[in-house]
């Protein structure tokens, strides 16, 4: 799909319809919200929103349906989070903890820039870093408050609760 003059906005919407058509069934979206870029200095602010499917397959099938998606957005995986047209993120799938939660625990606790210089050779789920970021838990707020970490024990609400105010105040809803 050419992305010609799509907005971000329209390009978060636009693949979220295409990952409708290929067979995500998708029972509920957030709200839209626009969000600093992630690191800090990486580009334009982000536009984010939260899903929840039904999936029948398997976690790194799903990953590959969103990469794909991604790819028909113009998305270039050359620099680690560096500049993207599209970014579809797997954060959670019911309660599954892959590969183990010593690989997740480990992940967990990488520093900032052992983060930015690696990547995981494999899906760990749920995404080690979503407690600390408002960017996934606000817009995860509107859909699955209820849902618990099957790590932490804490559901979306609570982890949201944890967040600093700083960090809230730069989810905004559009």
């Amino acid at each position: 799909m050419p992305l010609g003059n799509y907005s971000p906005r329209q390009t978060l919407e636009s693949a979220v319809s295409r990952l409708s058509e290929s067979g995500l069934m998708i029972r509920g979206q957030s709200r839209i919200y626009q969000t600093p870029c992630f690191p800090p200095g990486a580009g334009p602010d982000y536009v984010n929103a939260a899903i929840v499917a039904d999936w029948a397959g398997e976690a790194a099938d799903l990953l590959m349906l969103l990469h794909a998606v991604e790819a028909e957005f113009a998305r270039s995986r050359e620099v680690r989070w560096g500049m993207r047209t599209l970014d579809l993120d797997l954060v959670a799938l019911d309660d599954a903890v892959r590969p183990d939660a010593a690989t997740w625990r480990e992940w967990q606790g990488l520093a900032l820039e052992e983060q930015m210089r690696v990547a995981p050779d494999q899906l760990i789920l749920p995404h080690p870093r979503m407690q600390d970021r408002a960017f996934v838990l606000v817009p995860l707020m509107d859909v699955a408050p209820d849902w618990r970490h099957p790590l932490l024990g804490q559901s979306v609400a609570q982890m949201v609760a944890a967040l600093p105010d700083t960090a809230l105040d730069e989810v905004k809803a559009l």
